[in-house]
């Protein structure tokens, strides 16, 4: 081969050479660009995918927020329409009220003067009674015209203390009752035990026990009593005072006219 044949081909294999180095080059740079726009696209998927699933759980929490609303708006809409029935019921109950109440103001007017006269019957009977524990029965009497004038109490309670004393006053006529007080004899003041057997006898006992008096009531006068009822009165007031068993008593009674 000639030298110019050797020149050719060393210039045609430096040509092919250097193709061949510049489409390695190029070839490099493209594999590269495009695994960059993979990673990019891949990248811009995952954001738009996380974006998507942000969006969506917003959604699902504003469905559940919606959901809860409309049962709580639901629920206030019953709450309301009880509270509206409520409403409605306690007004006529108030209309019932007041008009029970003008009822009651009339029937005021005519307790007050009844309850009134009432207290004057019973002190007038206790001062015609036989005299049992005549100093506290005339004081309940007493506190009973207290409370008349009270304006703290309301007519139904003085009512109430009204009947209440006549209902100890009609007990009275059947009660073993027994206490200690005064009785005045021939100008004497004397701290007697006092004994009553309902309204059928009163009598006293000096403290040594040895001098007795019934009360008479036809007479109003306490009358003595003879040695043989000493004992029967004693006993008397012991078995009132819870001293003794009861049993049958031997007592002076007053025979009827």
């Amino acid at each position: 081969m000639s030298n110019n044949n050797i020149r050719k081909s060393l210039i045609a294999s430096a040509f092919v050479g250097a193709f061949t180095l510049v489409s390695g080059v190029a070839s490099a740079t493209t594999l590269a660009e495009l695994q960059k726009a993979h990673a990019q696209t891949a990248n811009a998927s995952a954001q738009s995918q996380e974006k998507i699933n942000n969006i969506y759980d917003q959604s699902q929490e504003l469905l559940a927020d919606y959901r809860a609303l409309v049962e709580q708006t639901e629920n206030l809409k019953v709450y309301n329409d009880h509270v509206a029935k409520l409403v409605a019921d306690q007004n006529e109950t108030l209309a019932s009220l007041d008009k029970q109440i003008g009822t009651i103001e009339g029937t005021k007017q005519g307790i007050v003067p009844l309850m009134y006269k009432m207290v004057d019957t019973l002190e007038a009977f206790i001062k015609a009674d036989m005299p049992i524990d005549q100093t506290n029965r005339l004081a309940r009497v007493q506190r009973l015209r207290d409370y008349m004038g009270n304006s703290a109490m309301n007519t139904s309670e003085m009512y109430r203390l009204v009947l209440e004393a006549y209902q100890i006053e009609k007990d009275l006529g059947t009660s073993l009752v027994t206490y200690t007080d005064k009785l005045t004899v021939d100008g004497n003041e004397l701290t007697v035990n006092y004994v009553y057997v309902g309204r059928v006898a009163l009598l006293a006992q000096s403290l040594d026990e040895k001098q007795a008096w019934m009360f008479n009531k036809a007479s109003g006068q306490w009358e003595a009593l003879g040695q043989e009822y000493l004992e029967s009165t004693k006993f008397a007031i012991r078995v009132a005072g819870k001293q003794a068993a009861p049993e049958l008593l031997k007592l002076p009674v007053l025979a009827a006219e």
